[in-house]
């Protein structure tokens, strides 16, 4: 099973392409971050966060692209995808993105709208 879960801040504003008059992908980078914590014997672990590119298509990209920005709270939910590429300077590359099948908004209207 391909499963991921995720909780976390959009970074910056989406990125939406249109392939077609009606069919677009949306692209957002997702911060994740577990808090820090003391060890027992008083050692200090700092916040840890990691980036997630999220990739949203057909309807969900387009309800991304109105009411999701920087700054929000998302749940989502879908499945990792792998890909490869070559770089400017030919260089392979490995890309991890997540193909979203779900998402909930978790920011509050008020506060995304201001």
């Amino acid at each position: 099973m391909n499963k991921v879960m995720l909780i976390g801040n959009v970074g910056m504003e989406p990125e939406v392409r249109y392939f077609e008059p009606d069919s677009c992908v949306a692209r957002v980078r997702l911060a994740t971050t577990e808090k820090g914590y003391v060890l027992q014997n008083g050692t200090k672990v700092p916040d840890r966060t990691d980036w997630h590119n999220l990739v949203f298509y057909r309807k969900l990209a387009k309800v991304v692209e109105q009411y999701v920005h920087k700054g929000d709270k998302l749940y989502v939910d879908g499945r990792l995808q792998y890909s490869q590429y070559d770089d400017k300077r030919g260089i392979q590359r490995m890309a991890t993105e997540i193909i979203v099948d779900n998402m909930e908004m978790l920011t509050p209207k008020s506060v995304s709208q201001s």
